[in-house]
């Protein structure tokens, strides 16, 4: 069972910091709909992360481009009912922020107003940094993502470690303190070497959360359906499976075709 603190009933930005000042790991999770949300939330998960990541596990797409903001806003509100503790975050997904400070905080804007979320989540440094200062400034508190970027993905060609070597290991160094000097409240670190995790984190004053980052980031995520092994075709060296529910459905869905194919369900007791 989870050793989360059962004092904190709800978890806020400033959680989060007091967790990296006092030394506690983070967890966090992703969650796209009211029912996993809620078992999320009931085990004690801090941070729940609405991401566009829905693109590929909710809707079958190869990247997490083609997913839109009214999606995203569905998804975050059916997280936000479900959820009685966790911080929520949402990403703001592809094309409604890059570029254009403006769209960005209308973006963002429509993401809390409609849902009830938290807090947003932005992919990239420095090209985006009018965007993330003019959200900012309507008091919507920012979650960063350096390293590998998802919405990015046709620019690197590749889902390869980021940042191996000196130079773009530097620009991600210099990104992350950018990020924490125009005021977000945390950074997202996915797939770099875990020497960098570690030097970025000591570095920051606010909270790191690693994927695919090694063990010295402030925090952890993991998207909640390669963690429980509904998805089991995604096999990254980071990823630890919890569970294997893809055999556990499969083999229970099997059941229940075989028991209608004999006429065993419904039975006399499931009947009126």
């Amino acid at each position: 069972m989870s050793v989360h603190n059962p004092d904190i009933k709800r978890v806020t930005t400033h959680t989060i910091q007091e967790l990296k000042n006092k030394g506690e790991k983070i967890s966090a999770l992703t969650a796209y709909d009211y029912s996993m949300a809620r078992v999320v939330d009931m085990a004690g998960v801090e941070l729940i992360l609405v991401g566009d990541s829905a693109s590929n596990v909710m809707a079958g797409h190869e990247t997490t481009l083609p997913i839109t903001l009214d999606q995203m806003i569905y998804h975050a509100c059916s997280v936000v009912r479900a959820v009685k503790r966790a911080l929520v975050v949402v990403d703001l997904p592809f094309g409604s922020y890059q570029g254009n400070s403006s769209e960005a905080l209308r973006s963002a804007i429509r993401i809390m107003k409609e849902s009830g979320a938290h807090a947003v989540k932005m992919e990239g440094g420095l090209e985006i940094r009018e965007s993330i200062v003019r959200v900012l400034s309507a008091g919507v508190p920012v979650m960063g993502h350096l390293g590998l970027t998802p919405q990015s993905i046709y620019k690197f060609g590749t889902y390869a470690v980021r940042a191996k070597e000196e130079a773009e290991a530097q620009k991600l160094m210099d990104d992350a303190r950018m990020l924490q000097d125009v005021g977000c409240f945390s950074l997202v670190l996915e797939k770099i070497p875990a020497v960098l995790t570690k030097r970025v984190s000591e570095n920051l004053a606010i909270p790191t959360i690693g994927i695919g980052a090694g063990p010295d980031a402030d925090g952890q995520i993991l998207v909640l359906h390669d963690l429980l092994g509904i998805t089991n075709e995604f096999k990254p060296r980071f990823l630890r499976r919890y569970a294997d529910l893809h055999t556990v459905m499969l083999e229970a869905i099997a059941h229940y075709v075989d028991d209608v194919k004999v006429r065993d369900f419904p039975n006399e007791k499931e009947a009126y």
